[in-house]
């Protein structure tokens, strides 16, 4: 038996691989995940199917020659040779050739269910809701071996040393991740007493992170009675409860800096807005000090009598002109009343009378001419003094 070293054994396998010729012409259909064009120009991707997958790589001459642009989901026809990548002991494809091939299963079920999803609404951004701006408790929904517990708590705990942190343990990959994690979201949002949820993992293939594209995950997200920050993955991947929850954060690190505040800043901003009021108060009381003052300063204030006493002795000058202004309105009406009543005097029937003259009525009328008496009418003569009745003996026109 032969002692090799690891690089011995990997050369070892490599030539075995490139020996054999069958696998140096290979024509393999999957569906492309993973893909990634490196800024060497080199394509990477993996080709699955519902059982299994291979890492594949297209060097750049070959990736020039693409008339397509290769995207998740994408069924293709690859044409290559299988060798070992001595580095990392991984076998793998060397495509030569891609061609389209139609649209893989999952990634045509993911689409369905993202156009479903949408349509009912649960990725409107009038539904989403804000962070709460001081949280007393954050939940956390990750797996407790990962390297997303360690980011979140250590973020945490450095921006708010006291904010009590509740972690539902759960596989973030594999055949029972989706209902561990629905059933976790909904454990902390009813019974956690949690202000805010963070879901998330680190990055990984599109299989690692296909829990977080389950509908049940989703609608779990979405019926979350608290706000839900996820943090799936690195920032160039998305999943369907990064467009349900209320916030996307493109790390778990990142996440926990969205849901909990640097309690010293709060503390900072609250000093300088209590400082601000105190030196506007300040403001304002100086302010109406120098009014109180000025108003003080005035001449009435130092004698307010003064300004009453010249208030009632022109109160007292205006009722004496005001009755000398009636006293000479009367005399001058009583001196026309005077004289009106002279003048009338002299035309009332009275004053005729008191000159010897008589009245002469007839039915209650003045007689003024001598034909409406006839002989034997009755007659009443009005004197200055008293009347008299007579009856008509003789008239002459």
């Amino acid at each position: 038996m032969a002692l090799l070293s690891v690089t011995e054994l990997n050369r070892l396998v490599r030539e075995l691989l490139d020996a054999e010729p069958l696998l140096q012409g290979v024509l393999v259909q999957g569906e492309l995940a993973n893909v990634r064009l490196h800024s060497s120009g080199h394509l990477y991707f993996s080709l699955r199917d519902p059982a299994a997958s291979v890492r594949a790589v297209m060097f750049r001459s070959q990736a020039r020659q693409l008339v397509f642009a290769p995207q998740d989901g994408m069924q293709v026809i690859c044409a290559g040779r299988v060798s070992l990548y001595e580095r990392d002991g991984s076998y793998q494809l060397y495509a030569e050739t891609l061609e389209p091939a139609g649209v893989g299963a999952e990634y045509l079920r993911l689409l369905q269910l993202k156009e479903k999803l949408q349509a009912e609404g649960l990725f409107s951004q009038d539904r989403k809701r804000p962070l709460p701006l001081l949280p007393r408790r954050l939940g956390v929904v990750t797996s407790p071996t990962g390297a997303a517990i360690r980011d979140i708590l250590s973020v945490a705990r450095r921006r708010y040393p006291n904010l009590e942190l509740v972690v539902a343990p759960v596989q973030v990959q594999g055949a029972t991740a989706s209902a561990e994690i629905a059933a976790a979201i909904e454990l902390l949002a009813r019974r956690g007493r949690v202000d805010v949820i963070v879901v998330g993992r680190g990055g990984g293939s599109q299989e690692d992170l296909a829990a977080f594209n389950q509908e049940e995950v989703a609608r779990a997200v979405a019926a979350s009675p608290v706000p839900v920050v996820a943090a799936v993955g690195h920032e160039t991947d998305t999943t369907l409860i990064d467009l349900v929850a209320d916030r996307r954060a493109a790390t778990p690190s990142a996440a926990a800096e969205l849901a909990v505040p640097v309690v010293a800043e709060l503390s900072a901003g609250l000093q300088t807005a209590t400082g601000q009021m105190q030196v506007a108060l300040d403001h304002r009381l100086s302010l109406g000090r120098r009014q109180l003052s000025a108003v003080l300063g005035r001449r009435v204030m130092s004698r307010p009598l003064t300004l009453l006493e010249a208030r009632q002795e022109r109160t007292l000058r205006l009722e004496k002109d005001l009755g000398q202004a009636t006293g000479r309105r009367l005399q001058d009406a009583r001196s026309r009343l005077a004289e009106h009543s002279g003048r009338l005097m002299a035309l009332s029937p009275t004053a005729v009378l008191s000159r010897g003259f008589a009245v002469v009525e007839k039915d209650g009328k003045a007689v003024r001419n001598v034909e409406l008496l006839h002989p034997g009418d009755r007659i009443r003569t009005r004197l200055q003094v008293g009347s008299f009745e007579s009856q008509v003996e003789r008239v002459e026109p």
